[in-house]
């Protein structure tokens, strides 16, 4: 069987993102890997009013980093030793599959399947992109 060495696991604040997240933490324990947290600010969650507001990415960005302690915080009291948290901006697909699999030398993503945002499920899902364009193996978390 072959054990994954590096596990990056994408989290938003949905469920399935959540389940993913338990799960990767779960099997980084069972097969001594590294455990690697993506988390991304969506640009499309930001309307006009907040762009022009000098705080408000500086705000969203320290709420992603404060989220990204508590889950390392999280795998930590799980057992892991191994824990890396990197917080991105721009489309979640494209920044995980584009920057954060080559920077973080993973060789496998997990993923939750549904998105917190009910619209993308009938427009597709980050989690398609990202298992059909990822240069690793990719698990998607229903």
């Amino acid at each position: 069987m072959y054990a994954f060495k590096r596990i990056l696991v994408g989290v938003e604040e949905s469920e399935d993102a959540l389940k993913a997240f338990h799960y990767a933490v779960h099997r980084a324990k069972l097969e001594d890997s590294s455990l690697i947290i993506a988390l991304v600010l969506e640009n499309e969650d930001i309307n006009t009013y907040e762009i022009l507001d000098k705080t408000f990415l500086k705000n969203a960005r320290e709420k992603l980093i404060r989220q990204g302690e508590t889950y390392r915080t999280y795998a930590k009291e799980q057992g892991l030793t191994d824990v890396e948290v990197l917080i991105g901006q721009g489309n979640p697909g494209e920044v995980i599959v584009k920057e954060f699999i080559p920077i973080s030398k993973a060789d496998l993503l997990i993923i939750g399947s549904k998105s917190r945002n009910p619209i993308r499920k009938y427009l597709g899902t980050q989690a398609s992109y990202m298992a059909k364009n990822a240069t690793i193996s990719v698990l998607v978390y229903r």
